[in-house]
């Protein structure tokens, strides 16, 4: 392999037959005691107006001809290989300073004295000093095992990207079961009932996290008591998830206190209250309206019900409120309550900071309050995963702030356009690289591989996979 020319932070290579190298692969360029690291973004066969009529001569020589022609230079051969050369495009991300990578590229390499190299996966983690206390092993880059850590994702904002059945989901499973294993704990919105099969092997036995992993439906295994979610976090439901005047909620409030003064606080009487307070007809029916939306959901219990700091008292968790049978009305007012109330117990230090997995999240949570996750409540220790086959769903001041993104294939240009203007990778590796992503590998960007983009082969799950496209026809073996 050797070096044709160089535009900007951009190198053309020469490759004949016996080099390899694919897309995203990193090479090692080496001259005179000085190294750089460059990264493989595209490839083409080389190609110039002569080498084609020469090509389109041979095959009319080779059709009209009734046997071979005697080639004693062995011409055909050479001809060949150059008709099987490549261009490698690579873009120059580092140079090599005492061992370790560096921005500053000031020099050129040599074309007659440079070496080219694949560059492993180990020696890259080696220049970029990449450790960590609690790996995730995600998968395979090349040919070599590729993993993250944990760290790389606490306390950042990530966002898991691509086309429909392109492996979202599974990255994100086998994220959420290792920082459950690493004794995190972990609340998922789940849209499709799909992460309940992180509690078990794909053979049917227990998974190592089977005893960790809590799956809740709302208005069934999830419910609250009034006492415990408090007036800010019903407040909060009321105006966002349902709209409720306010008027309406005022009023509503008096209630709240009149019966909490009474120590009889509770979803049958706030219903009674509701019906026989002496207020205006209007109010009063759209309290009705909203009390009935309440009731249909069944998020509330006159019992104990569903406490977050029993279920974070040890050894990390993963909390599954599974929505994909429940009404959009009640998905919305299961988000606020969560989200309100996880986040009071942490500014009261109640629980330890969390990682919230929020599939589609565009779906169920209003646009402003995306901002609150990634900036207020971030600050409180809410660390959030939006999983999402939109890219355009998700408006681009949340990008801007985002530590890690995990892009799968995508083929359409509009898409594109979006995840390559606020990406943190170059536009170049964007296009070229995600387009072609064969399903289950994606381009990791950001913190979690030290900003340096890397083409990863997500690993086999090793749990029951649910949540896969339900068909009519069934394929025979």
């Amino acid at each position: 392999m050797k070096i044709l020319s160089k535009n900007g932070s951009e190198l053309m290579l020469l490759a004949m037959k016996d080099d390899s190298a694919a897309k995203g692969d990193y090479l090692l360029i080496e001259d005179r005691g000085r190294s750089m690291v460059v990264q493989v973004y595209d490839e083409e066969y080389l190609s110039s107006q002569t080498l084609i009529e020469d090509i389109v001569k041979e095959e009319v020589v080779n059709a009209s001809s009734a046997e071979n022609l005697h080639d004693p230079l062995n011409i055909g051969s050479l001809s060949r290989l150059v008709r099987d050369a490549r261009i490698f495009r690579a873009k120059i991300r580092a140079a090599v300073s005492d061992g370790k990578l560096a921005s500053d590229v000031a020099w050129l390499p040599s074309r007659v004295e440079s070496r080219i190299r694949r560059l492993k996966t180990k020696e890259l983690d080696a220049l970029l000093g990449r450790t960590g206390v609690y790996p995730i092993p995600v998968g395979r880059a090349g040919d070599e095992d590729f993993e993250i850590f944990a760290e790389d994702l606490d306390g950042k904002l990530t966002v898991i990207t691509g086309k429909k059945e392109s492996g979202k989901s599974h990255l994100s499973k086998l994220l959420v079961k290792t920082l459950v294993q690493h004794g995190a704990f972990v609340v998922v919105f789940d849209l499709n009932n799909e992460y309940g099969g992180l509690r078990w092997n794909r053979d049917g036995t227990p998974s190592a996290v089977h005893d960790r992993i809590m799956v809740m439906e709302p208005g069934k295994e999830l419910r609250f008591s009034l006492d415990y979610c408090g007036k800010a976090a019903v407040a909060g439901m009321l105006k966002n998830a349902l709209d409720m005047p306010a008027a309406s909620m005022r009023e509503f409030f008096r209630i709240w206190d009149w019966l909490e003064n009474k120590r009889t606080l509770g979803i049958d009487a706030i219903g009674n209250a509701v019906n026989t307070w002496n207020i205006n007809e209007l109010v009063r029916d759209a309290l009705v309206s909203r009390f009935h939306s309440i009731q249909s959901s069944r998020l509330f219990s006159d019992g104990a019900g569903f406490r977050f700091e029993e279920a974070m008292k040890s050894g990390g968790a993963g909390i599954v409120v599974n929505m994909g049978e429940s009404s959009g009305a009640t998905r919305r007012m299961t988000v606020e309550l969560v989200l309100s109330k996880i986040v009071d117990l942490l500014e009261r230090k109640a629980i330890p900071p969390i990682f919230l997995f929020a599939e589609e999240a565009h779906l169920y949570i209003r646009e402003t309050y995306w901002e609150d996750l990634i900036t207020r409540m971030r600050h409180f220790g809410i660390y959030t995963t939006f999983v999402t086959n939109q890219p355009d769903a998700i408006n681009d001041g949340i990008y801007r702030q985002v530590d890690n993104i995990f892009l799968f294939n995508f083929t359409n240009d509009a898409d594109l356009d979006k995840i390559a203007k606020v990406s943190l990778a170059d536009s170049d590796t964007i296009r070229s690289i995600v387009r072609t992503l064969p399903q289950r590998q994606c381009l990791a960007i950001g913190k979690a591989v030290c900003d340096l983009p890397v083409v990863v082969k997500v690993a086999a799950a090793e749990v029951l996979a649910l949540g896969e496209t339900k068909r009519f026809f069934k394929k025979r073996g």
